[in-house]
């Protein structure tokens, strides 16, 4: 997404926004748009089985190389989302945006300068930027 749509998404969303904009309205519902991400998620998983979580301990080795690293650790996902629980964690995942979208509008934060800053620190920090 560039700049110009990502503004664009903002001012979109600042305009359709009415009943939740309260900032304490807009916090709960960015809060509750997250957990129903975590849902489509999980109903994936338990209900559909399109895709299946194997997860153990990371066997992550200090002496390898990052790229090796990379190679070696496990996102823990086996499968791929069938098309239906696609569009519905892309629909969870776009009210998520919708709501973060709204708070930054609240607050008067351009989400445009978030991920260049976001982007830089993960420029800058590279491998170290893990929290």
């Amino acid at each position: 997404m560039n700049a110009s749509s990502l503004q664009a998404f903002q001012d979109q969303v600042s305009e359709l926004l009415l009943r939740h904009r309260s900032l304490l309205d807009i916090l709960s519902k960015t809060g509750q748009s997250g957990a129903s991400v975590n849902r489509a998620v999980s109903k994936a998983i338990t209900e559909c089985g399109c895709v299946e979580l194997h997860a153990a301990k990371q066997k992550y080795q200090p002496d390898l190389g990052l790229e090796q690293a990379k190679n070696t650790l496990d996102s823990h996902v086996q499968g791929e989302l069938c098309e239906n629980c696609r569009e519905v964690v892309m629909a969870e995942l776009g009210r998520s945006l919708f709501y973060m979208s709204a708070l930054s509008n609240v607050l008067d934060i351009s989400l445009e300068e978030v991920l260049q800053r976001e982007s830089q620190k993960c420029s800058t920090l590279g491998l170290f930027n893990m929290s």
